[in-house]
């Protein structure tokens, strides 16, 4: 096919301004890239946490930033040294033929961040890069936690979905989350045996886990969203000597407070880097794409429900102030690059 030489883009030229359509190059793939037509992209918090300080002085290196990290597509270029993949090819996440562009845009950023935060092994990195769970795709790990309770917080977002999802898969019981009440029909179709509403007070949702609990201790919880109290919530519902997972990058940020970092009672916190492209989350990345292309296939994972927005990349920013707003619920708001006026 003919590549053109420049592509419509959505540009942020200085922090705390909003995002414009403009156009960029097309990029040229080196010896070991491919270049990817991208059908559709997904919005993630990411988004619009990035184009204000601290994170857009520590994190943006370049100006204009074209801001994005979930996104699938076709292959239109190959370099020289690629040998695994070839025009024409699905990608972003070696799309199976039942998932559409538009679900697996959903899938990369939510679901490393869920299972990086629980099973990274990676020795590289901060000690308290994850939890360091064994995997469950390998043999110690397949039953390790079968019929152990898991607590997830903020079930419904798309780190939540995963989250509940790798917990049914890992054969946790009861899987307890919290979310919005009309959301309770999704996680229970992903595997939650139980739905807290998430507007109750920390009090009431606490005095009721032990009746779900049924004597079991809670020795895992998984926050799916960087709120400080969601945070707490996790913390307090675990048993002594239990872990936390969280959605934060480590505590450098200072998105987690001192008593989530140093939670007492012998209860360890671990911290999550949604992207593959890292040193000490490379390895780790390998591994899990491999499982999830035959967990896709065989409908063992389910990529999160769509909203497509309308007028493509045109529709982004008001897709991101909904999401800041926290005017999305349940759903992945998507967008398709070529429908741009």
């Amino acid at each position: 096919m003919t590549i053109p030489t420049t592509q419509k883009a959505l540009l942020l030229h200085k922090e705390s301004t909003p995002y414009v359509l403009g156009e960029r190059p097309v990029p040229q793939p080196g010896p070991q890239d491919v270049l990817v037509k991208i059908m559709a992209c997904a919005l993630n918090p990411a988004d619009h946490w990035i184009v204000d300080p601290p994170f857009s002085g520590r994190l943006i290196q370049n100006w204009p930033h074209v801001p994005g990290v979930d996104g699938a597509g076709v292959v239109v270029g190959v370099g020289a040294d690629v040998s695994q993949l070839k025009e024409g090819d699905k990608v972003y996440v070696d799309i199976p033929d039942n998932i559409a562009f538009e679900q697996a845009a959903t899938i990369p950023l939510g679901f490393f961040t869920a299972a990086m935060s629980l099973y990274n092994q990676t020795p590289a990195g901060p000690t308290n890069l994850s939890l360091r769970l064994k995997p469950i795709w390998e043999p110690e790990g397949a039953t390790a936690y079968a019929g152990t309770p898991i607590f997830i917080v903020a079930g419904a977002s798309s780190v939540g979905q995963y989250a509940v999802q790798l917990a049914r898969i890992a054969g946790h019981t009861p899987i307890i989350a919290t979310a919005s009440l009309h959301n309770a029909p999704l996680l229970a179709s992903l595997g939650a045996t139980h739905v807290l509403d998430r507007h109750r007070s920390k009090e009431s949702l606490l005095a009721e886990l032990p009746a779900l609990l049924d004597g079991k201790p809670l020795a895992l919880a998984v926050v799916a969203m960087g709120d400080v109290e969601a945070m707490r919530l996790g913390r307090d519902a675990l048993a002594p000597g239990g872990a936390l997972a969280t959605v934060v990058p480590g505590p450098a940020l200072g998105l987690a407070p001192d008593d989530v970092v140093n939670p007492g009672e012998g209860k360890r916190v671990g911290y999550s880097f949604g992207s593959v492209r890292l040193p000490f989350t490379q390895g780790m990345g390998v591994v899990l794409y491999k499982q999830l292309h035959g967990w896709l296939e065989k409908g063992l994972l389910k990529p999160n429900p769509v909203e497509l927005l309308p007028n493509g990349l045109a529709g982004i920013s008001e897709g991101l102030a909904r999401m800041k707003a926290n005017k999305v619920s349940g759903t992945k708001l998507v967008a398709r690059p070529q429908e741009t006026p």
